[in-house]
């Protein structure tokens, strides 16, 4: 079963890598470009007046129908493709998490690695969702995509580790509460990064700049939704990670008799939920440009990736039991 999660995996990459490309073609293809057709002209002959020499009307105007080019219609194919080529990745995903959960006979969360795994599922899961709910927005699936081709190589090359049992001090039933409501709130963290990200761009295409990446966002969906995508999310993670975070000091208080002795992890996770925090309160204050309050849900991801990544290479402390 390990081995085959692992070659699940691997999979799931390529199939992530295949739909990451579809959408790239379907933004170089998805320019909504129109092809006049001209139809033949047309004189109107008048009946002359007294016969001879009788007077011509001005040609009609002809009739110019319009048509899509068809690299319209290849970027929509290109896009279904990579919408169907992501519920495959996520299938095989899921197919790794679970198996390494049956080779491992526990919850598959026992060290950064399968942590890893299950974020990055629960993202493309939850983006999945948002694509059935509304169609429109899936040219944000090239963002998606290589987020998950990305993350899932990273802790594939770095943070492989082989299955091996559950640390003594994670078996408690505080470690499923815990560590799953974690994983879910960091995985809607993730995908609420990418709306974030493409609202940034979109709005500076609509405020006229011209730059790169300003330029990529001139066929990205309107920033106004990307910016209520952004807030749904958050506010729907931001509750669930609370929740977490608290469920991890009550954990704590019974394994090491204290619930909170600023540990590397707890206090990264602390720092990450005021800038969340601090989001949400932006966002509800309508004197805050809603690219600022974007901005530091984008920091606020950024806090996330630290507490993820920087806190396990660069720091010692309590949770380094989890592994790498």
């Amino acid at each position: 079963m390990s081995a085959l999660s692992d070659q699940l995996v691997t999979f799931a990459i390529l199939t992530y890598l295949v739909a990451m490309i579809s959408h790239a073609v379907e933004f170089a293809l998805g320019n909504a470009r129109k092809v006049a057709v001209a139809a033949p002209a047309r004189e109107l002959v008048g009946a002359g007046v007294g016969g001879a020499g009788g007077s011509v009307d001005e040609p009609a105007t002809p009739s110019v129908p319009e048509r899509p080019d068809r690299s319209t219609g290849r970027a929509v194919l290109a896009g279904r493709i990579a919408a169907w080529l992501t519920v495959l990745g996520a299938a095989l995903h899921l197919g790794a998490v679970v198996t390494r959960g049956i080779a491992a006979e526990r919850m598959p969360w026992g060290n950064m690695y399968e942590f890893v795994l299950t974020v990055t599922w629960i993202g493309a899961a939850a983006w999945l969702v948002v694509l059935w709910k509304q169609p429109s927005l899936r040219r944000l699936g090239l963002f998606l995509t290589l987020v998950m081709v990305l993350l899932l190589a990273f802790a594939e090359l770095k943070l492989y580790v082989q299955v091996v049992p559950l640390m003594p001090a994670l078996q408690s039933y505080w470690f499923i509460i815990h560590v799953s409501t974690i994983i879910f709130s960091s995985g809607i963290f993730l995908l609420g990064v990418v709306p974030a990200a493409a609202y940034l761009m979109r709005a500076g295409w609509e405020q006229g700049r011209r730059s790169f990446p300003y330029t990529l966002a001139r066929r990205l969906p309107a920033a106004a939704g990307l910016e209520r995508l952004t807030f749904t999310l958050h506010a729907f993670a931001f509750p669930i990670f609370t929740f977490a975070v608290i469920a991890g000091a009550i954990w704590a208080e019974a394994a090491w008799g204290r619930a909170w002795g600023w540990d590397p992890k707890e206090t990264w996770a602390f720092i990450s939920w005021v800038v969340y925090a601090g989001y949400l309160h932006a966002r509800a204050t309508p004197s805050v440009k809603r690219s600022v309050a974007t901005w530091i849900a984008v920091v606020g991801f950024l806090t996330v990736l630290m507490n993820l990544f920087g806190v396990n290479f660069f720091f010692t402390g309590l949770h380094s039991y989890a592994g790498v």
